[in-house]
């Protein structure tokens, strides 16, 4: 019997490493075959499978995205469920699963794991927003390439005198823009779990003007005023229900411009931060969770997920992973804060 990969949700960097370091100690340690499921949970609904021997994986940690692919696909709409997902793994010859994902992913992986079905996971998200784990991969080349633009943005806001917002991922959670904007010397840091006024951030850029600097603001995609109840969303829905986010920084840089007088401009960032190659520190955290999560299938830890605690690689049942968002607490928004205006 062999142990299915697979990569489902947003891409990131470091998906590589995992499956590398997955199959690596589990062919050379305990003698196991490995198989890698297409596109995510498309892939196990039905039944799209590749190969994963040692040869192809060869060389693989340090490219960006995942070889096996991804999507966004819920295994229980349309043609699956638990049953469809049993009857394929045993066709193909599949004992258990690996999935890495982040919060959708390791909820459909809970729901299947009360089915019967044995799964172990491994997370992954760019906003680091995942509980239960210190932190994810993927999350530092984020900020490292959030932090990168950002060095740009400045250079160009100096040369014309103009504030430039720059819009970063971060859907419940402001890691990205606390981290990246702290790195860039941002001006204004606004993340979706301190709501703020127009006033107040108006009042920061002013001070920054006054001061004879081109301020920098820092938005994350899920960041909404004091003034709204829902984080900005106008493209729908995406398959496990959620609002696509993203354009936050084009409706605050108007007015921020017409407060102030100052000339504004909005980058948003995207999917930007998602791509390339993963930094060292996320090809090591990377591959020491695939090795992880092995160990986990070796054990038979069924419905639950690798984890991260201090420097320690450990493992969580799914429901202490999903049951609450790792937010940005507030002494670290505090501590940020100071640098502002």
């Amino acid at each position: 019997m062999s142990i299915g990969i697979l990569t489902s949700g947003g891409d990131c960097p470091g998906l590589n490493a995992v499956i590398r370091g997955a199959v690596l100690k589990g062919t050379q340690i305990y003698n196991q075959e490995f198989v890698g499921f297409r596109g995510g949970w498309r892939g196990v609904v039905e039944g799209d499978v590749m190969p994963l021997e040692r040869k192809d994986i060869q060389g693989i940690s340090k490219q960006g995205g995942t070889i096996l692919g991804t999507s966004r696909t819920n295994p229980f709409e349309g043609d699956g469920g638990a049953d469809r997902v049993r009857d394929n793994m045993a066709r193909l010859g599949v004992d258990s699963l690996i999935a890495i994902g982040g919060e959708g992913t390791l909820a459909a992986a809970k729901r299947l794991t009360d089915a019967g079905i044995k799964i172990v996971g491994v997370p992954k998200t760019v906003d680091n927003d995942l509980s239960a784990t210190d932190y994810t991969f993927g999350f530092d080349t984020a900020v490292q390439i959030a932090t990168d633009a950002m060095d740009r943005l400045r250079t160009t806001g100096d040369s014309h005198g103009r504030c430039m917002v720059a819009e970063v991922m971060g859907r419940h959670v402001g890691w990205i823009a606390l981290h990246s904007g702290m790195a860039a010397g941002a001006h204004v840091i606004l993340i979706p779990e301190q709501k703020t006024s127009l006033d107040q951030i108006c009042a920061w850029v002013q001070s920054v003007k006054d001061r004879g600097r081109a301020p920098l603001v820092v938005v994350a995609e899920g960041f909404h005023l004091d003034s709204m109840d829902d984080p900005h969303s106008e493209r729908g829905l995406d398959a496990f229900g959620r609002p696509r986010l993203g354009g936050i920084g084009e409706i605050l840089a108007p007015i921020i411009e017409e407060r102030t007088g100052l000339e504004t401009r909005a980058t948003t960032l995207g999917h930007i931060q998602r791509g390339g190659t993963p930094s060292s520190y996320d090809r090591v955290l990377a591959t020491r969770y695939g090795m992880a999560a092995v160990d986990s299938v070796m054990h038979q830890r069924w419905g639950r997920m690798v984890s991260l605690s201090g420097t320690t690689i450990t493992h969580v049942a799914f429901e202490d992973a999903l049951g609450k968002l790792n937010t940005v607490p507030q002494a670290r928004y505090d501590e940020a804060a100071i640098l502002f205006g």
